[in-house]
């Protein structure tokens, strides 16, 4: 009978598959996948890599989506307040037309359409980040300042561009330009205020009517233009919407390729641990076989 003299190298060799197996099994339990390293499954990983790069681009695109959103938001909120004080301005006029109304009246109305030109000047050259909101390309410099040599006592210094972003393969024109928003055919917000203003002071009632369905016009134009910021948010929330279900696709198939089966997983450690013990068992036994065991009984 041949005796094999590399027992104890080959046992050794089992320890180590089966501790192997049980680490390997470990790690795939707390990590959640079935491959950690290429080596596992070089295909897979490989995979896996591609998919990684794709939720990565995602995640940028919806970070560029947020801010995007935030800048228009912050222009749309503040055409909202820009039109809230034109209609106030707009119900001055109306009052102002009254013929019941005193001169001290109707320079108490035009002095709170003088605040309101005010406000509406602070609220048109709003900025978000650094960057003027309606100034066109020209997002460093404030598009209007006053200007006394004019009528309307304001000059718009900013330009007729618009900006524009790419996010995520869509491009999408991000602004409007002052000149636009403020200045649509010819609907002056600062001239119809400055003249509305002018008539209340002069009292004339025909030229508070004239001045009062201008700026009425002006009103209209600058509503107009919220409408742009809507639907641009419509589309950014909409092409949000469909980067964030790509990315619970891109999670589903990277949980098919390197994802692990904890069932499995589980099967596989106990399978290690009893092939361990059962290899640790066995070197006990041999360390106390001599070559007598091997021998047949005598009789």
């Amino acid at each position: 009978m041949r005796v094999n003299p590399n027992t104890q190298s080959d046992m050794l060799a089992l320890l180590s598959s089966s501790q192997q197996a049980e680490n390997t099994a470990l790690q795939q339990m707390s990590s959640g996948k079935r491959v950690n390293v290429p080596s596992d499954d070089a295909a897979a990983a490989a995979a896996n890599v591609i998919q990684d790069a794709r939720a990565s681009q995602d995640d940028q695109f919806l970070h560029s989506i947020a801010s995007l959103e935030q800048y228009l938001n912050t222009a749309d909120s503040t055409l909202s307040s820009v039109v809230t004080s034109l209609t106030r301005a707009v119900t001055l006029g109306v009052s102002g037309a009254n013929g019941t109304l005193s001169d001290d009246n109707r320079q108490s109305l035009a002095n709170e359409v003088d605040g309101i030109k005010e406000e509406v000047l602070s609220l048109a050259n709003a900025s978000f980040n650094g960057q003027y909101l309606f100034a066109g390309t020209n997002t460093q410099t404030a598009p209007y300042q006053k200007d006394s040599t004019v009528a309307s006592g304001v000059v718009y210094a900013g330009n007729a561009q618009s900006n524009s972003a790419d996010v995520g393969g869509m491009s999408l024109q991000s602004n409007l330009p002052g000149s636009t928003v403020f200045d649509s055919g010819g609907n002056d917000v600062f001239a119809a205020l400055q003249t509305l203003s002018d008539s209340l002071k002069n009292g004339d009632q025909t030229q508070i009517e004239n001045a009062t369905t201008t700026l009425r016009s002006a009103l209209d134009s600058v509503t107009s233009a919220r409408v742009f910021y809507g639907n641009s948010l419509n589309q950014l929330q909409a092409h949000e919407t469909f980067l964030n279900q790509e990315k619970v696709g891109i999670a589903s198939y990277q949980d098919q390729l390197v994802g692990v089966d904890l069932t499995t997983a589980v099967s596989n450690l106990s399978q290690a641990q009893l092939a361990r013990e059962a290899t640790l068992e066995a070197m006990a036994r041999t360390q106390n076989t001599t070559l007598l065991n091997y021998l047949p009984p005598t009789t």
